[in-house]
């Protein structure tokens, strides 16, 4: 790899900014000034930037616990971004695996892997994500059954697919669904006479919500939590 591609990569310097660097002679490989951008990074080399060691930033998967009045998009807009949380270099690579509105609480997954993100947010992956549910009205035992054989939602032609609702009491539920349609639990209770009041996600797939990360805290997945989508 070229040594201005390597400290871009591996750094939140832009391509322009990585040959200032070079030219200044704030660049070392194994010990020696490199001005030349072109210079071949070897695996063995060990780069310096101001006499610090940089690597190139691999694949990155984290979770973070999403508070209200954030987004779940890559810039700023009325609200801010739930990137806008992550204290770690080169933001603009990553994306985020499934939505939240803005309301919304809980599990948001991001990384930089896009194979890996389209595990969760394809249809056809069928990968479930469970959510805490309160309401406004007091829930029928009968929706458990409704909710397994598929709900019609407005404006849209056929059921759902058959979603898990657990009622833990008269005013709040955990649902599993494994689609991904726009405001999808709000509209399904909208459909049966009901209205969310609060939302919270709690796992996806296999992840759950760490309950250690208060709300806008984050860590990277473990290796087993990668593997499991």
């Amino acid at each position: 790899m070229r040594l201005d591609k390597f400290i871009c990569e591996s750094t939140s310097l832009t391509r322009s900014l990585a040959k200032k660097a070079l030219h200044r002679g704030d660049v070392t490989c194994d010990g020696v000034i490199v001005k030349n951008s072109g210079f071949k990074v070897e695996a063995s080399h060990q780069i310096h930037l101001d006499g610090e060691l940089i690597t190139v930033i691999g694949p990155r998967f984290i979770m973070l616990n999403k508070p209200v009045e954030t987004i779940c998009s890559t810039i700023d807009e009325e609200y801010p971004s739930v990137l806008s949380l992550l204290d770690i270099a080169k933001t603009e690579d990553l994306h985020i695996a499934g939505r939240l509105d803005v309301d919304t609480t809980g599990l948001v997954l991001i990384t930089s892997d896009g194979q890996w993100s389209h595990k969760i947010t394809s249809p056809k992956k069928e990968c479930g994500k469970r959510y805490l549910v309160q309401l406004a009205d007091p829930l029928a035992e009968e929706l458990v059954e409704q909710f397994t054989q598929g709900i019609e939602l407005r404006n849209e032609d056929g059921l759902t697919k058959p979603a898990q609702l657990e009622i833990i009491d008269s005013h709040q539920a955990r649902l599993t669904i494994t689609e991904g349609k726009y405001h999808q639990v709000k509209r399904m209770f909208a459909a049966v006479g009901n209205k969310v009041v609060g939302l919270h996600r709690e796992c996806v797939g296999k992840i759950e919500l760490d309950r250690s990360l208060a709300p806008g805290e984050w860590r990277y997945l473990t290796d087993d939590e990668i593997a499991s989508i």
